[in-house]
């Protein structure tokens, strides 16, 4: 399914003993919570609801229920809560309220975690806070310990109900909130999408944006946000979810302790009952704004995701889209009347819509694109699917939630979303829906739903038999799961431990051929595997004029192979439960691949056959080409791109044009890839791919002896062509610029900073500067210093943050600062980004600062040891560098004996505003017109009497 949301559930082990060991224990009374209201209470045992598939659900006696599942192949843990309010819950006035709630509860509680933006940083954790039109999600992923879990439960508990809402926080909070709108009005596809899903709603809040209107951002009262935290943000209306390496006795405990003296609120929440009507014709839009590329959108009226009727719906869109066999992908992309296709289906608690869209280059016409698009969508019934047709898209969304069970970290949002429509079982039971849809289900909703009558895109054509697509009432999730019944858990893996030493020690390397190898076997949860190839080719001179050619090299190597079209080789890869991503470029090719320990072999062999044998269909390059300058066309109004072209001129304008680091402006780009020709592609193919010097490496659950012989039987004779000779990186003292783009009619504006340095990453201030930009702006999270200025004090932008780079082998190196704002805020932004560069070489940083982005730092560097994927990567890379994990050890150590004295001699030595290009790209003259204008229409102060007029 073409959702976002595919979610992924975990194995739990010992949920028998785990109440066996709780029943055994005394209960006695509970420590008091900071919540001025709550009262000393006696804490309940908590109760078992239901297992399914490993993950076991409890309630505690004030509501809250509780998801576990331990995971103990990582050395990390994830906390999800999520609370059942969403955009769905707003009144009127008040559209955007839950997300901009979401923001306000990272400010902080009333007494006992005060600053929760730097406490997630000092846990080095991963985080993510967000809103949707059901629900809200808050999650944290850190290292595994228990000082960790105690934090982030302890944490989530107290926000739960003590977070401040305060209203001098709000006002800047608000601006933040009202940049992200901005950020999102830039885009014309955007904006057609939420103008069409508002134009199919006429009652229900499905039709409201989440981020909501801008006037209500602005104006919402605190009162009001405050009394929706009190209502909607208690232990009766959310579900606390636990996973990765934790003991569950203890923290079922735990959890109690933090969240069971929470007392269960009085108040009773009522159900929205607001129904959307039935449609009674068809609705269009016309959207008019500054843009590079037309944009076409459909959407149509289904049932809810509780209801059978959906996932017949949302296979349904898959047979229209899935590039290369979708009707929709043949009718408008093989013919060249489009750049690109989509669909996606709204899977919510109460009945949503499917969504179909299209990009459309301007010298193409949309009206065209829009007539074709609707009828190859209606008329879908006249021809009906084949099983076939039907089962290879079942089979392509069963492999990509099977995938999904096997990495911990991504169920938090995913499961939010089965949480959100009443259970979080639902996702098995989706699954098992899937697996039984026939071509005839499919049939059957194609001719109920997708209609003229019941579609939001066209002019509204009267009718004198109106028809209509009466969509059904939703269940509740108890009705749809009265006979739902749970399949086995997914494996084990084995608890590894992520230290260098340890990784080194696990990790087996040797040369077979010209490819150097590295296997880390170990088991993981469902017998998991991820794997890595580069190829490197090429040398200076013979890749002159090369970079736009070998790109589509590169993207044509999964477009068609001398035994599989590219659809056949798609249909392989779902079958072996395979993920393959092939990119490359003009000095070398990566391979990616996520799969399991019986499938490795067999998708390796395909990607073998993809990287020796590919076809280079010509209809597949027409595609490729119109798929890249269309890309291209899409950025050149803006404000990012144009800010990004600007500093890529910067950086690479020391080189040749047909040199393969410099970078093209737009305009070339766009001269370069109309140009290029299949036979050009063809023969940088046949002179450069080959195994002459490639790295690969595993990671995860697999055989050592057959991934060795497969790589001697397949790549350790393919050779190059050409020899292969490291182009270096070269940094100049070029004369920094200072440059103002402006972007007509674009809300959101973009800043960059950017200093380049001669210096690597074995330079002896490395490791200080590493640390420096940490604390200035290179932290995830909200604690850093520019966060804290830019952001939390003065409201100025949604993103803002810096950047420090060292090349591994030659001294290059960059410092680079970036933000999203306003364009009428820029004096301001470019002010506050100065003081804080300034106080930072005057001051240095505090030791409290140092030490606390120290420890976040090493954890941080921990969490990513500990992700197979990331792991994978790093081994491939080393192999290449002729590094072992040692030096990220050396470098850890390196980072904890660090001295304030040295990080400030460090970046005074480093950082310098007066060599820093400063370019801007945005609105200034549309924001300097509307201020003029309000000054206009502001009230005179001519007629005050006595004493001077009133700001």
């Amino acid at each position: 399914m073409k959702r976002t949301i595919l979610i992924a559930l975990l194995y739990i082990i010992g949920i028998s003993s785990i109440q066996a060991q709780q029943k055994s224990k005394t209960v006695g009374t509970a420590p008091k919570t900071s919540n001025a209201t709550a009262k000393t209470s006696t804490l309940s045992i908590p109760e078992k609801v239901t297992s399914a598939e490993g993950i076991t659900e409890y309630r505690l006696g004030n509501g809250l229920k509780v998801l576990l599942f331990p995971d103990p192949s990582k050395q990390t843990i994830t906390v999800n809560i999520t609370y059942l309010v969403g955009s769905r819950h707003e009144g009127y006035g008040e559209t955007g309220m839950s997300h901009l709630l979401e923001h306000m509860v990272f400010k902080g509680t009333k007494e006992k975690h005060k600053d929760v933006a730097k406490e997630i940083t000092d846990h080095g954790a991963q985080f993510n806070g967000t809103t949707w039109l059901d629900r809200t999600n808050y999650f944290e992923t850190f290292a595994a310990t228990d000082e960790n879990l105690d934090w982030a439960l302890d944490m989530e508990a107290d926000r739960m109900i003590n977070s401040r809402i305060a209203k001098s926080e709000l006002e800047t909070e608000m601006t933040v909130v009202r940049n992200e709108f901005e950020m999102g009005e830039n885009d014309p596809g955007s904006v057609l999408n939420d103008r069409i899903v508002s134009t199919a709603f006429l009652w229900h809040n499905y039709g409201n944006s989440t981020i909501g209107a801008r006037s209500d951002i602005e104006k919402v009262p605190i009162e009001n946000l405050q009394a929706y935290y009190k209502k909607y943000y208690q232990p009766d209306n959310a579900v606390l979810l636990v996973a990765g390496k934790f003991d569950p006795v203890k923290t079922l405990n735990l959890i109690n302790q933090k969240f069971g003296v929470i007392p269960k609120p009085e108040r009773v929440l009522t159900k929205t009952f607001t129904a959307e009507p039935t449609q009674d014709g068809e609705r269009q839009v016309i959207l008019r704004r500054v843009g590079d590329v037309q944009a076409v959108g459909a959407a149509y009226h289904i049932p809810s995701g509780l209801h059978p009727d959906y996932i017949a719906c949302d296979v349904f869109v898959d047979l229209l889209t899935d590039a290369p066999s979708g009707r929709l992908y043949k009718a408008l992309i093989d013919t060249k009347k489009a750049a690109s296709q989509f669909g996606f289906s709204f899977q919510l608690k109460e009945p949503g819509l499917v969504y179909f869209g299209a990009e459309v280059p301007k010298d193409k016409s949309a009206d065209s694109v829009r007539t074709i698009m609707l009828e190859t969508i209606e008329q879908f019934a006249k021809t009906p699917p084949t099983q076939a047709d039907v089962d290879r898209i079942k089979l392509k969304n069963i492999k990509n939630i099977e995938l999904l069970l096997n990495n911990a970290q991504r169920v938090g949002v995913g499961l939010s979303e089965y949480i959100a429509q009443g259970d979080w079982r639902l996702l098995f039971h989706t699954r098992n829906l899937v697996e039984k849809v026939t071509a005839e289900d499919v049939q059957r909703v194609a001719q109920k739903y997708f209609k003229a009558s019941n579609r939001t895109s066209g002019i509204f054509y009267p009718t004198e038999k109106p028809e209509r697509a009466e969509i059904p009432e939703a269940n509740e999730a108890e009705v749809v799961l009265k006979d739902f019944k749970g399949r086995a858990a997914v494996a084990e893996g084995e608890a590894f431990d992520p230290s260098p030493s340890n990784i080194d020690s696990r990790t087996k390397k040797e040369t077979i051929g010209s490819v150097k190898v590295a296997l880390l076997s170990k088991k993981t949860r469902g017998s998991s595997v991820y794997a890595r190839m580069t190829l490197r080719f090429g040398d200076e001179k013979s890749l002159l004029g090369t970079a736009t050619v070998a790109d589509l090299a590169a993207d044509m190597l999964t477009k068609g192979t001398s035994k599989h079209t590219r659809q056949q080789f798609q249909d392989e890869l779902d079958k072996l439960k395979a993920r393959v991503t092939i990119t490359g470029g003009a000095t070398q090719a990566n391979v990616s691949i996520e799969t399991t320990r019986e499938n490795l072999v067999p998708a390796l062999k395909l990607v073998a056959e993809a990287l020796k044998t590919p076809v280079f269909p010509a209809d597949e390059f027409e595609k490729l080409k119109q798929e890249n300058l269309t890309q291209i066309d899409a950025q050149k109004s803006d404000p990012q791109a144009k800010a990004i072209e600007a500093l890529n001129q910067v950086r690479t304008a020391h080189y040749p044009k047909n040199d393969v680091r410099y970078n093209p402006t737009l305009a070339e780009q766009t001269a370069l890839y109309s140009a290029a020709k299949l036979e050009d592609a063809i023969s940088f193919y046949k002179n450069f791919y080959g195994a002459s010097s490639a790295t690969f490496s595993a990671v995860g659950d697999f055989d050592e002896n057959e991934v060795k012989d497969l790589i001697k039987t397949e790549f350790s004779t393919w050779k190059s062509l050409k020899p292969y000779t490291r182009i270096p990186e070269i940094v100049t003292d070029a004369k920094p610029i200072i440059k103002s783009i402006e972007t007509p009619d674009k809300a959101n504006a973009f800043f960059v900073a950017y200093q380049p340095l001669k210096i690597s990453d074995t330079d002896p201030d490395f490791a200080a500067l590493e640390i420096s930009n940490y604390i200035l702006g290179g932290s995830p999270g909200l604690a850093n210093r520019l966060m804290q200025r830019i952001r939390q004090k003065e409201g100025l932008s949604y993103g803002v943050a810096s950047q420090f780079s060292a090349h591994p082998i030659d001294k290059a190196g960059s410092f680079l600062t970036y933000a999203i704002y306003a364009p009428e805020n820029l004096a301001k932004l470019e002010a506050a980004f100065k003081e804080e560069i300034e106080k930072i070489l005057k001051d240095g940083y505090t030791e409290k600062e140092i030490e606390e982005a120290k420890k976040s730092w090493l954890q941080g560097r921990q969490v990513a040891r500990s992700q197979d994927n990331s792991l994978s990567n790093t081994l491939n890379n080393n192999l290449f560098l002729n590094r072992s994990l040692k030096f990220s050890e050396e470098l850890d150590k390196k980072v904890n004996a660090l001295t304030s004295e040295q990080i400030l001699q460090a970046t005074r030595k480093t950082l310098d505003l007066l060599k820093m290009s400063l370019i801007k790209a945005g609105d200034y003259e549309g924001a300097a017109k509307k201020k003029a204008a309000k000054a206009e229409t502001a009230p005179s102060n001519t007629g005050a009497v006595g004493g001077a007029p009133k700001p």
